[in-house]
């Protein structure tokens, strides 16, 4: 009985019906008491103006209705999502906290910062058309007065997706489905492939499929940026801290079946300072886990995993971080400005960076030797010289490399956006669309991520994406 509610999918109670985080009162009558409480004692100290012992500017606020765990472009667009669609303007506090506010470690900063409809699922395609058209519209949504517009250099040069004979099939199955969901896919013949890219070599390549429109490559920084100027713009509030305890209540309930299950609701984040043994509680209404390649480490903290085997309670979130490697090399022979970004049959990948013959490059979904790869498939890359080279995290879900979207069965309160294992940065504005949609009507609206809530662990249905790069 439970598994097949948790098909159908539990309905739930939206945020908008009721945002008190403390009992008896909304969080606009704790602050219009705290306003009058400092009110008083500026009346009998001496001086008359309200000083502080302390400053506390760096503190989060005591109370949010919404806290989001993860300050990458996930939860900043989660956050501008839930801000957007809120029915009055400051109807919703939101506070993000992240630990590492120079995004030093941010998967976001760290990407090539790709964006395709080439992928195998409906729900990824969907996905990235929307968030591609956010991107190229970008000033329609996060400009902010006085500011200069942002520009994300976009470069509109689609992906080439090759396959060896063994995948060729699978490839013409899913260009076919990319043209159903409205994506604007060509396959091509290796003959076609010599034809309009001859620096390839195509030993070895059965098929490739090409994008025509709405693919390329942009800048993420200036993204992540962009959505942070916009959140701040509308009300939303940071902490630089790491969470480090959930305070929640638990309720026990039986199925229909007869089998116990405990729900439970988080009532309290507890913020630790940077450098500091302090920390600070947040009452809050709604726990966003957009932690990225940490986001299995929270949940863990909400106790999410810490049950018997086999049972919900005991399901785990199967995100981990997986290290990836970026290199940068230059090669004055190499391909043109007309480059695409190009996926290789052994999974190794580039594009072109800027216009004096830099390129940008990796190995997916194995950390293999990159240059042979490189060279055997764009003979002009024999010659090139490795500039720099970094590392980041990818946020991997271990179970069926897609994202997790939308409530915790049985954590009532926290709602997911993580585990895209590569794919996160191209589809978060999508993402955090659905998460906003989600926690303020109780059901996914634009784009049906079903298939993406957590309960898929349980039940054991793995939503499977051939296209991981």
């Amino acid at each position: 009985m439970l598994r097949r509610a948790l098909r159908l999918g539990v309905g739930r109670c939206p945020l908008g019906r009721g945002l008190g985080t403390r009992r008896g009162g909304s969080t606009l009558d704790w602050d219009g008491k705290v306003s009058d409480i400092k009110k008083k004692i500026q009346s009998v100290l001496p001086g008359g103006a309200w000083n502080p012992l302390y400053d506390t500017s760096h503190l989060p606020p005591e109370h949010s209705d919404v806290v989001i765990v993860g300050g990458g472009v996930l939860g900043l667009s989660v956050a501008y999502w839930l801000k957007r669609l809120e029915k009055r303007r400051g109807a919703i506090q939101v506070l993000v906290v992240d630990r590492d506010y120079t995004y030093s470690q941010a998967s976001t900063v760290l990407s090539v910062g790709g964006i395709r409809q080439q992928f195998s699922l409906p729900e990824n395609i969907q996905l990235s058309l929307f968030s591609v058209d956010f991107l190229r519209n970008i000033n329609e949504y996060l400009a902010v007065v006085d500011d200069p517009p942002l520009d994300l250099q976009f470069n509109p040069l689609g992906y080439l997706l090759l396959a060896s004979e063994k995948g060729a099939a699978i490839m013409e199955n899913n260009v076919k489905v990319q043209r159903q969901e409205g994506a604007k896919v060509c396959l091509m013949s290796p003959e076609q492939l010599r034809n309009k890219f001859p620096w390839i070599n195509t030993e070895g390549v059965a098929l490739a499929s090409y994008g025509l429109e709405n693919e390329g490559w942009f800048d993420p920084w200036c993204l992540l940026q962009g959505l942070r100027r916009k959140v701040q713009s509308m009300g939303v509030r940071f902490c630089h801290g790491e969470v480090t305890r959930f305070i929640s209540s638990s309720d026990r309930m039986e199925t229909a079946s007869g089998e116990e299950v405990t729900l439970k609701r988080i009532h309290e984040v507890h913020v630790k300072m940077d450098r500091s043994l302090e920390y600070q509680p947040v009452e809050c209404a709604i726990v966003i886990n957009a932690a990225g390649a940490w986001s299995g480490q929270i949940a863990e903290l909400a106790g999410i995993g810490k049950g018997p085997p086999g049972t919900l309670q005991g399901t785990k979130l199967p995100v981990e971080p997986r290290k990836r490697y970026v290199y940068l090399w230059h090669c004055p022979q190499g391909p043109g400005l007309e480059t695409p970004f190009v996926t290789d049959t052994s999974g190794t990948y580039f594009r072109r960076e800027g216009l004096g013959n830099n390129y940008l490059g990796g190995c997916s979904p194995t950390e293999d030797k990159v240059w042979p790869h490189l060279a055997q498939r764009v003979p002009a890359f024999e010659s090139l010289k490795v500039r720099s080279a970094w590392a980041g995290y990818y946020d991997y879900n271990t179970f069926d490399q897609n994202g997790v979207v939308g409530p915790h069965p049985l954590v009532v309160n926290m709602y997911f956006a993580t585990g895209f294992s590569g794919h996160g940065l191209q589809q978060a504005p999508a993402v955090g669309r659905a998460v906003a949609e989600m926690v303020l009507e109780g059901h996914f609206q634009t784009i049906n991520l079903n298939p993406f809530l957590f309960s898929r662990f349980y039940l054991g249905e793995k939503v499977e994406e051939r296209n991981i790069i």
